[in-house]
């Protein structure tokens, strides 16, 4: 099987304005000049790409990346990498879509691939700005204090932690006028940039080649494997693993997938904010929903707005009408809060129909593993995939990978 010439994947422009991880350091890529095999090619250099190279580095011989922009300057550089193990589905609503024991086992699943990236960050000495938090989930227009109640009891059913807040207890201790929160531990924020970057330089350090600017033209399935095809040369490998985020291999199956648009902003340094901001992320039950978080030079991020939308467009004419509703919103939530605008900027992300990500092998392309569908919570279903994926190479699927199916 052949994939359609000019390009495998689908290009979109990603993103607009200047996020506030634009100034991180990169990691050095070189262009192809020949062809070249390798055991696994994986396709995109963005934060899945990364965890991905990073996590195949020392089970295979050669790994080669390539990406058509330069390393971590997609989506990745518009995201705002709140690291939580809370899915964007409530447990709750994800055991009605996929049943229990799935629902279960991918929020469990979450909690551990949570607390490993962490772990990770932590021995490998990667300098992104990496925090623990915790977070705290806002009661809004889609579950109210009671909805957040039986969240939190089905939560603990299933062995995870967090507590209840009512809207006296919410009041005391956070300031906040809500009609009740979930409080959950295990939470971190960092530089999604840096960490993508820090992930490529140790990958390349245990010999995976970077290659960049590099476009696939063309993808050829072979009966020992797979060829890409560059238009200039060929990387012959016996896997391919596309780690594009929503620029999908053409041909893909797209039922129940959507693109939405966010908007996120910054404030200057050292902004004057609660002291419980530096180490909580917060959020909402609201459809569409506010969150914000803090970055260690004190600067506060904003984000949100979203709209089921893939007009770059639009995305960029409507900066500053969304940067006004998200400030608005701000300081209405935090009481006393004066946000001074720093950057602001806006991307896209795909997004499943029940909110978990798409790892599996390509319908009719054996060799082929497609990484998508991250949602809102990319950098962690990037570390998921990255644990499930090579076990999918070897032929040993995790025990969890058929909750990451096509569907």
């Amino acid at each position: 099987m052949s994939i359609n010439p000019a390009s495998a994947t689908v290009e979109k422009t990603l993103r607009s304005g200047r996020s506030v991880w634009a100034d991180a350091a990169k990691a050095r890529s070189h262009p192809l000049k020949d062809s070249i095999r390798a055991d696994v090619a994986i396709v995109g250099a963005g934060v899945s790409g990364a965890f991905m190279a990073q996590a195949l580095a020392k089970r295979f011989d050669k790994i080669v990346v390539v990406d058509r922009r330069a390393p971590a300057h997609g989506s990745t550089m518009a995201s705002t990498v709140m690291l939580q193990f809370e899915i964007d589905t409530p447990l709750i609503e994800l055991s009605e879509k996929i049943g229990p024991s799935k629902a279960a086992r991918a929020w469990r699943r979450s909690w551990r691939a949570t607390q490993a990236l962490v772990k990770l960050v932590d021995e490998e000495g990667i300098s992104c700005g990496m925090r623990r938090a915790d977070t705290l989930y806002l009661a809004g227009g889609n579950m109210g204090s009671r909805g957040l109640e039986k969240e939190m009891k089905a939560r603990h059913r299933i062995g995870l932690p967090g507590e209840y807040l009512d809207a006296r207890r919410l009041r005391e201790v956070f300031g906040i006028e809500r009609t009740g929160a979930i409080f959950s531990p295990g939470a971190a924020s960092a530089n999604p940039v840096a960490l993508t970057q820090g992930l490529l330089r140790r990958a390349v350090r245990d010999r995976v080649s970077l290659y960049s600017p590099v476009e696939i033209t063309d993808v050829i399935a072979t009966p020992h494997g797979v060829v890409l095809d560059t238009g200039k040369h060929f990387i012959e490998a016996k896997h391919a693993v596309f780690c594009t985020g929503y620029e999908l291999l053409k041909g893909l199956p797209r039922k129940g997938t959507k693109i939405t648009s966010s908007w996120a902003i910054a404030s200057r340094p050292h902004a004057k904010l609660p002291r419980w901001l530096a180490n909580t992320l917060v959020w909402e039950a609201a459809d569409p929903y506010l969150y914000m978080r803090t970055t260690p030079d004190g600067r506060l991020i904003v984000g949100g707005e979203d709209e089921d939308i893939d007009l770059p467009s639009y995305r960029a004419r409507s900066i500053a009408h969304k940067t006004a509703r998200l400030i608005a919103k701000a300081e209405k939530l935090i009481p006393g809060l004066e946000f001074t605008l720093s950057r602001q900027w806006t991307g896209a992300f795909g997004e499943s129909e029940d909110g978990l990500p798409i790892i599996d092998r390509v319908p009719d392309m054996p060799n082929c593993i497609a990484v998508m569908g991250f949602g809102g919570n990319g950098t962690i279903y990037s570390k998921i995939a990255s644990e499930i994926v090579p076990t999918l190479l070897r032929g040993r699927p995790d025990k969890d990978a058929d909750i990451f199916r096509f569907r």
